[in-house]
């Protein structure tokens, strides 16, 4: 018999191949009272790009496969095309994992622009309506992954990754990120001089996402609203009160927008200054405990700094195959998991294989709990043979 998830992706499957409407309908905004809550007692799971280990990246079908495996969140990079409207795409650029290349009556919109201070060359997200990127189908990134989907399925909108989420069986979490902002502003106008920021949030409120963490309309429809850029998570704090994380890229790189350096937005100063506007941070995982030689080093006070100031630490992006494992975990996944939860203490991983994670944290819960009832029956015992000697 087909596993549970198999039948709505075999579904999906069918449905993408004779039609290229969407197959997600725009959120039912079915109530959660019969749901089961959203997980808050451990570090949360955080499905980057969906369960892109597994199938091409922000499709329906790795969204679908992270919620079937456990996800706490499923993760999105928000772009804007041509004509206004919000897909869930990671780069500014369709080559690396589109067929745009076989697409010869777009031969001529290959462009060079500048982003983030280099000048790159491709077919842009931001020269194409919607209507032309849903003619584009989306492949596997890496080549170390199976291939078998590429070519199956589509880009989806914001909308329809809301959808995939809101009509989950349990409260999934969602985490969108505003991807690019700077450079989207640059190229996407929309009336009445709107932000990028602005067409963001409009559609996060349209479906109900607000609350502060951990209030009880956040644990209706939790959500981490991410940004590389700060500038931005300031600009939406006048919007919204949900849960905002500032992602910090590698040591070597600067923020987008203002143009500060690695050591300057992990400083104490910044981050009492920036937990003004958000609940956590998203640092890379190497700047934290830095490599060298493909082995971890001395982990630096990044974690403990940001606990400090009450800032929760999701670091990114934790991945099974051998290439990405640093040596000291002997090639095996649930090792590195081990490390980052239990001696780092961190509070949520962005994971690339939602299903190993979640086997983790379960099969580690459930030793725990034997454990806990060894441990009873011990004392139990003990204070048998204790009552049995007084006598």
């Amino acid at each position: 018999m087909a596993s549970s998830w198999c039948i709505p992706f075999l579904l999906l499957l069918i449905f993408e191949g004779i039609t290229a409407r969407p197959f997600y309908p725009l959120p039912s905004k079915m109530e959660n009272k019969d749901k089961k809550p959203l997980q808050t007692y451990r570090p949360y799971n955080i499905a980057h790009r969906g369960s892109n280990g597994e199938i091409p990246e922000e499709t329906a079908a790795a969204y679908m496969r992270a919620i079937e495996e456990g996800a706490d969140f499923i993760e999105t990079d928000i772009l804007a095309t041509k004509d206004g409207s919000l897909i869930c795409f990671h780069d500014v650029i369709l080559d690396n994992i589109t067929d745009i290349a076989e697409h010869k009556e777009f031969a001529d919109r290959k462009r060079t622009y500048e982003v983030q201070g280099v000048n790159t060359t491709g077919w842009f997200v931001v020269d194409f309506t919607l209507q032309e990127l849903k003619s584009l189908k989306v492949k596997q990134r890496c080549s170390l992954r199976d291939q078998q989907y590429n070519g199956k399925f589509s880009i989806i909108t914001f909308e329809e990754f809301i959808s995939i989420a809101l009509d989950a069986n349990r409260i999934v979490g969602i985490y969108p990120e505003i991807k690019n902002p700077v450079f989207i502003n640059q190229h996407v106008k929309w009336e009445k001089g709107k932000k990028f920021e602005d067409k963001f949030m409009e559609m996060l409120l349209r479906y109900g996402y607000k609350g502060v963490y951990l209030s009880k309309d956040w644990l209706k429809q939790p959500v981490f609203i991410q940004s590389f850029a700060p500038t931005s998570l300031v600009y939406i704090s006048n919007l919204t009160d949900s849960p905002k994380i500032f992602l910090i890229d590698d040591v070597t790189i600067p923020t987008q927008d203002t143009n500060q350096s690695y050591w300057e937005i992990t400083s104490d100063s910044y981050l009492e200054y920036i937990k003004n506007y958000v609940v956590g941070i998203g640092p890379w995982k190497d700047t934290i405990v830095p490599p060298e030689y493909n082995y971890l080093t001395t982990p630096t006070d990044l974690v403990a700094k940001a606990h400090a100031h009450d800032l929760q630490v999701h670091p990114y992006t934790y991945r099974n195959e051998n290439k990405f494992l640093h040596f000291n975990f002997h090639q095996d996944p649930y090792a590195e998991y081990d490390y980052w939860i239990n001696k780092i203490g961190v509070d949520g991983l962005f994971t690339d294989f939602t299903g190993s994670l979640h086997q983790y944290q379960e099969w580690t819960a459930a030793s725990a709990k034997d454990e806990k009832n060894a441990d009873g029956l011990l004392h139990e015992i003990a204070l048998m043979i204790s009552s049995y000697n007084r006598d």
